[in-house]
């Protein structure tokens, strides 16, 4: 399923193949937190553990859109489906990624900086972050997945660009959401949406918006992300304000954009905003939304909004 011109992209960027239509990248963060060099905004906000975390996806080469500030080699993207015949299964997906986990971890061994036992944790990941690149919805078995993570009593955080509200609904009437549900909101119309997203979906902006009017519905914490580009998408709050209203989130993360990766080669360093130009574009939305600042991280560029900060924890399973 994966080319090998895809793989071989995939693999100078350090990324563990895992299976037919899935992959695993050790986050920075959790190489930080091997080394005793810091953790996370989501463990800071939520709880989980920075080196315990399983970057992944289960379609790592299949996405509906090409937005301006995704870090993966949209280039070459391999399409928006996948067939159920052509793909692993939840078990052997999880499986491969834990053993792909294990070999790039293996790095660490015999590095007197690492603190070892927080290595020896990393090894049996808890928390999943099924948002490493792709669209994870694609995945026709995603809620299949995540059932399968929970019965290994494993947290997981799944971020999807919502253009697949049909997928998001029956995974909730089947009871097979994640911890944690993102839907990503990177533009505050349909004009600036088609120029920054670039999706190959003709009806992109009106599937997000079935998305977001289901969001308030489903049964599990729901988070929206905004990503922000300097001179593209931090304009308009008002109109930002509406469609958070129409999804009524838990929590909302606002977040700068990094010129990392091959997103270098579509908006360079002077495109990152910094960490008070976030802050202030996100008191805007408080001011709006009547959400609250509840946290904020820095060294990441990202603020969460929310009702109470006594709820960004999440509970153990």
């Amino acid at each position: 399923m994966i080319t090998k011109k895809i793989e071989e992209v995939l693999r100078r960027q350090h990324y563990g193949i895992a299976g037919k239509n899935s992959a695993v990248q050790i986050c920075r963060w959790t190489k930080k937190s091997l080394l005793n060099e810091g953790y996370c905004y989501k463990q800071q906000f939520y709880g989980i553990s920075s080196h315990r975390c399983c970057q992944m996806s289960p379609s790592v080469a299949w996405c509906q859109n090409k937005c301006m500030h995704c870090w993966r080699a949209i280039e070459y993207t391999l399409g928006n489906k996948l067939k159920k015949s052509e793909v692993d299964g939840p078990k052997k997906i999880i499986e491969d990624c834990i053993n792909k986990q294990r070999i790039l971890l293996s790095g660490f061994k015999g590095n007197s900086k690492v603190n070892e036992k927080k290595l020896k944790e990393a090894i049996e990941p808890n928390q999943f972050a099924i948002s490493l690149a792709g669209e994870p919805t694609i995945y026709p078995f995603i809620g299949e997945l995540i059932s399968e993570l929970r019965k290994l009593r494993k947290t997981s955080f799944l971020v999807t660009n919502g253009l697949l509200p049909s997928r998001i609904k029956e995974m909730n009437e089947k009871g097979q959401l994640p911890t944690q549900l993102y839907v990503s909101l990177n533009a505050p119309s349909e004009k600036l949406y088609k120029e920054t997203v670039r999706s190959n979906v003709k009806n992109a902006w009106k599937k997000l918006n079935e998305t977001l009017a289901l969001l308030h519905q489903i049964e599990t914490r729901r988070v929206l992300r905004m990503t922000l580009v300097r001179d593209l998408n931090m304009i308009e709050a008002e109109n930002y304000a509406k469609l958070i209203k129409k999804a009524m989130p838990d929590f909302l993360e606002i977040k700068g954009f990094m010129s990392v990766g091959f997103s270098r080669k579509r908006l360079g360093y002077e495109r990152m905003p910094l960490h008070s130009e976030v802050k202030k574009f996100a008191e805007k939305i408080s001011s709006l939304t009547g959400l609250k600042l509840l946290d904020e991280k820095t060294e990441s560029r990202v603020v969460v909004l929310g009702k109470n900060k006594e709820d960004l924890k999440i509970a153990k399973i």
